[in-house]
This record gives structure tokens, C-alpha cells and sequence, in this order.
């Protein structure tokens, strides 16, 4: 056990550290919702997001997770072309990752939502999707190098 005296007074030994658990405790339970951007074509930018997301939704369960996706970085997603789909079905169980494509994408590649890796959802526009969760507060990540 380690023992810090706080001005030579013990009786504020005692009383600190109650609070110092308990900013702690605020810390840890301190919830963070990030929106992370992928448009690159770029394998290894796919693989970086996906090690970013499945580290940090493991890390803090209480904060939440979105990936939108669109233009160059489709083909991350899709079923038929994914090197990802083990790594995006894995952070897909978890409550706190969204992964969504814009539609408008889909469409100018004439595609629907049966290509989408299962649990991937759309969005109508991806940069409209970025631009209201961040006006909603949420941190926002661009992925690239």
C-alpha cells in the first residue's frame, strides 16, 4: 500500500483518496462517440481504421463508433471484395460500432445493399451523415496517411 501525506495532514489522506476514485470512476465511465471517414481505395488505410475501431470499442464499451464509408473505400465493405470481412463482422457484434455506406456510392456503382458485407447498413449521403454527427458533438476521424 502506498500512503501520500497531503500537507503532513492524515485525516486529508483519507479524504482524498474517495475522491480521487471517483474521478476515476468518472473517467472511465465517460462516454465519447467518434465518426471516423474512409473514402481512400487504399488496403492498408482499411486495415488501420479497423485495427483503430477494434481496439478502441474494446477499450471504452461505453462510448460509440461509427464508420461511414463512401466513394474510393466501397469496396472495403463489399462482400464479394473485402479482405476485411473477418475484422468487420467482429466489431460488428459489438453494440457500440456502426459501420454505414452512402447510398448515393452504392448507386453510382450500381449496387445495393445485398453486396454489403451482412450487418453493414446504409446511409443516405456520407458526408451529410459525417457533417450531422459532428454537429451533434461527435469527434470525427479522417483515415488516411
Amino acid at each position: 500500500m502506498i500512503l501520500v501525506s497531503v500537507n503532513g495532514n492524515p485525516m486529508k489522506n483519507l479524504l482524498s483518496i474517495p475522491l480521487l476514485l471517483l474521478c476515476f470512476g468518472l473517467c472511465q465511465a465517460q462516454e465519447v462517440r467518434i465518426v471516423f471517414d474512409v473514402t481512400s481505395d487504399d488496403p492498408k488505410i482499411h486495415a488501420s481504421t479497423m485495427r483503430h475501431i477494434e481496439g478502441m470499442s474494446a477499450a471504452y464499451p461505453n462510448s460509440t463508433f461509427e464508420l461511414v464509408i463512401y466513394s474510393g473505400a466501397l469496396p472495403m465493405v463489399l462482400k464479394e471484395k473485402s479482405a476485411l470481412t473477418g475484422e468487420i463482422l467482429k466489431v460488428l457484434e459489438r453494440e457500440n460500432v456502426t459501420i454505414n455506406v452512402c447510398a448515393m456510392t452504392l448507386k453510382r456503382y450500381n449496387l445495393d445493399e445485398s453486396a454489403l458485407i451482412t450487418g453493414v447498413k446504409t446511409v443516405p449521403d456520407g458526408i451529410l451523415e459525417i457533417v450531422q454527427r459532428q454537429n451533434e458533438g461527435w469527434g470525427y476521424i479522417k483515415e488516411a496517411y
